[in-house]
């Protein structure tokens, strides 16, 4: 425990209004704290959970000096916060995560870079400035892989899958993203994704949850199941990657690290998200000490949480009309259910989860 924790009735900040900043405030209130959320949108998911919300620009200069002023630390709850605007907060106030994530993480290019200079095997990937540059990549890379922006790319937004060497097809990709700094990465035959959901705290002890399996449609996150079908060996790999970035990051706080599994069991990093994760939602219903908690224990300073499972589950995401099955959900004697206020449902838009949880299997590790 580091010997600055904050103690009950502290102020956390968080930076975001989503529905993670919404339940990272639900997890802070049980632990006696108090949060302000910094967010442009009003009636938010987080506002309605919060104790208060400065409602402006993510980098306006009042509205950061007065968060500074009225929190004990802050946070973040997704990575396009402006690392300008984290890194003028980190001059008068305790930013956690470090910014130094931040602008790691929001750049493909360098996250890619700092994943293989850390020793985190990925995919292989080139560089792509122009259409010069995409087919000398395509080239390099056989001739097929998925053109992806440099920046502001998430839930399958910002790629285009390119199947050959065509130039009109790569001009036409690049038209399509458009002409932004990219990257092209390599197609890989995996048999399956999963993620890591781990935890560091102030001094640098570590704690990491079962690793979840994750499917995906039209590039959102559909399922994460727990356990994962992979080998102890494969789980242990993707642990101690996991383990080896929080500690090149000097990270502090909940990070996720997604991977691709190919069909001898190798892992291929594929991108890592500075704050709580989509795929680590199940830890509500399946742990002690969900991810939420396990953020604002890391960030406040206090111990970090037991990470251990009670109960093998499925974590659906309900997006757009899915939720129009709440009422069937609620009738299901083991799911729990969590919607994040959100007045609207649009395609693509996650409006909630449920998490379906069974006795655990005796036979497990």
């Amino acid at each position: 425990m580091d010997k600055n924790a904050l103690q009950p009735g502290s102020t956390i900040g968080i930076i975001g209004g989503g529905q993670l900043g919404r339940m990272l405030a639900m997890a802070a209130a049980r632990l006696g704290y108090k949060t302000v959320i910094l967010e442009p949108q009003t009636d938010c998911p987080a506002a309605q959970t919060a104790n208060s919300q400065i409602i402006a620009a993510y980098d306006d200069a009042e509205a950061l000096a007065k968060l500074a002023s009225a929190c004990d630390v802050i946070t973040y709850e997704f990575e396009n916060v402006p690392v300008h605007a984290a890194d003028s907060l980190a001059q008068t106030a305790l930013v956690l995560p470090p910014p130094a994530a931040l602008e790691i993480s929001q750049d493909r290019f360098t996250e890619k870079q700092f994943l293989n200079e850390s020793g985190i095997e990925t995919a292989p990937w080139r560089l792509v400035d122009d259409e010069e540059s995409l087919i000398a990549a395509l080239g390099a890379l056989g001739g097929r892989g998925i053109l992806k922006t440099r920046r502001l790319g998430y839930d399958g937004k910002g790629q285009v899958r390119l199947d050959s060497l065509d130039e009109a097809q790569a001009r036409s990709a690049l038209e399509a993203i458009n002409h932004a700094p990219a990257i092209l990465e390599g197609l890989v035959a995996f048999e399956r994704e999963v993620s890591v959901i781990a935890a560091r705290d102030r001094i640098g002890n570590v704690a990491i949850f079962d690793i979840a399996e994750n499917v995906h449609r039209d590039g959102i996150l559909a399922t994460s199941t727990v356990p994962a079908t992979i080998s102890a060996q494969t789980a242990q790999a993707a642990r101690s990657a996991a383990e080896k970035l929080l500690h090149a990051l000097d990270y502090v706080g909940v990070l996720g690290l997604e991977f691709f599994v190919l069909e001898d069991g190798t892992l291929l990093a594929n991108e890592f998200a500075p704050r709580v994760h989509n795929s680590g939602h199940w830890t509500e219903a399946a742990c002690a000490i969900s991810q939420f908690e396990q953020h604002i224990r890391a960030v406040a300073g206090l111990p970090l949480g037991n990470t251990n499972r009670h109960s093998d589950c499925i974590m659906q995401n309900l997006i757009g009309d899915d939720v129009k099955s709440v009422p069937a959900i609620l009738s299901e004697p083991d799911a729990v259910l969590q919607l994040y206020g959100k007045k609207e449902a649009r395609p693509g838009r996650k409006m909630g989860h449920v998490t379906r949880i069974r006795p655990r299997s005796p036979h497990q590790a």
